[in-house]
């Protein structure tokens, strides 16, 4: 499922126009990624929670010429799967 399909299901089970679910999905993924941004955690129980993991920089190296390569230190979003959500996949 992809943005444009959760709008769909969410202005046929809301009974909504399109252009408020397309709203209402704007605002739940901006007010996620703002919290984020600043340093919080997101959680929605039995979901799912995310949060911002910290990597620190290391020197890899390139597979093709085996030269040393410096990777800088990186912040990326960590989606960890609640426990209802792995139950219901699992079965």
């Amino acid at each position: 499922m992809n943005k444009s399909g959760l709008v769909d299901a969410l202005q046929q089970e809301a009974v909504i126009s399109k252009a408020k679910a397309e709203a209402v999905v704007d605002i739940l993924f901006g007010t996620m990624s703002d919290a984020l941004i600043s340093g919080d955690r997101v959680e929605i129980r039995g979901f799912c929670s995310i949060f911002i993991k910290d990597y620190k920089g290391y020197v890899g190296r390139n597979p093709k010429t085996g030269a040393p390569v410096e990777i800088s230190p990186k912040k990326l979003p960590f989606f960890k799967c609640g426990k209802a959500l792995k139950e219901r996949v699992d079965d």
